[in-house]
């Protein structure tokens, strides 16, 4: 007679049944998921921040800026030349100006400098560049879709729209002239003593630059005193032209990129110790905000103009 051998117990101990689980799955396997999360955090995290956090973001920084321009136009203070009171160079992203384009329903505080963290609080200007108002041509940048996206409409401008900017000096009055896109005359040499007004943006579809924008508005108000130039012309590092993006080793993303794979590895380690379910209660917040905190040094290496 044939004795048959009971079948071996099952193991029921939720620990000793993770444990046998854990065995069978690859360490290729956690390593391609962990790298899928992160992949995913990053793209989702820049996408957000371009979208939705950076415009939240600008109007924060605008309402500040405003709010210190408006004070400083009130007290007298407000930066009318490259320097300061005490003879320093202004700070990038001191507020300067007041940008009123009517038919764009644009009024934006402009800051000075225009490198990619400064345009990322509002449209920025040239530093080696007069100040709106004074003899010569001033410039402005701003970005066309990010962060607001304050001269993402430029294009839509026509020779004899009207603008006006706000400084310390008063305010200027200008007309449109032209909108330039690369390979389009530049404009007459101005006459002595006269102003002209340069926007500049990027062309392209939204967050997607292709090109550079100008637009030119003559000075049709009178112009304001000059100040003497401490930055010359053509001495501005390649971070503050035109589509230029941040330079220097990024030490922030870094720092973050890192942060973002240690917690995709743990994710992936409580995903197989804890269930999905628990693991998407605990990791799904930190992930994201890691992820935006990755996206918003992301930024900072783009085109300026974006």
């Amino acid at each position: 007679m044939t004795v048959v051998a009971p079948n071996p117990p099952r193991i029921r101990e939720r620990g000793a049944t993770v444990t046998l689980s854990l065995a069978r799955i690859p360490t290729t396997q956690h390593l391609a998921r962990g790298a899928l999360l992160t992949l995913a955090a990053l793209l989702l995290g820049l996408t957000a921040q371009l979208v939705v956090v950076s415009h939240l973001e600008y109007r924060a920084a605008q309402h500040g800026a405003f709010d210190a321009l408006r004070a400083n136009l009130a007290l007298g203070t407000a930066p009318v030349a490259q320097t300061d009171q005490d003879g320093k160079l202004l700070a990038p992203g001191t507020p300067l100006a007041l940008i009123d384009i009517p038919s764009l329903h644009v009024r934006e505080v402009v800051l000075e400098g225009t490198d990619s963290r400064v345009l990322a609080d509002g449209p920025g200007h040239r530093r080696d560049t007069p100040m709106p108002g004074q003899a010569g041509t001033s410039v402005l940048m701003g970005r066309a879709a990010a962060y607001g996206g304050p001269f993402g409409h430029l294009a839509q401008l026509r020779a004899g729209d009207p603008l006006t900017v706000t400084t310390g000096q008063g305010k200027v009055s200008y007309r449109v002239t032209d909108v330039r896109r690369a390979g389009d005359p530049a404009p007459a040499t101005l006459a002595a003593g006269k102003g002209r007004l340069v926007l500049v943006t990027a062309t392209g579809a939204s967050y997607l630059p292709a090109g550079v924008l100008r637009v030119d508005a003559e000075q049709v108000s009178a112009t304001v005193e000059s100040p003497p130039a401490v930055i010359q012309s053509g001495t501005l590092p390649d971070s503050e032209q035109p589509m230029a993006a941040g330079t220097g080793v990024p030490w922030p993303l870094v720092m973050w990129l890192q942060a973002l794979a240690l917690v995709s590895i743990a994710a992936v380690w409580a995903w197989h110790r804890w269930g999905r379910h628990q693991t998407w209660i605990v990791f799904l917040p930190v992930v994201a905000v890691v992820g935006l905190q990755v996206g918003g040094q992301v930024t900072q290496l783009l085109p300026n103009l974006l």
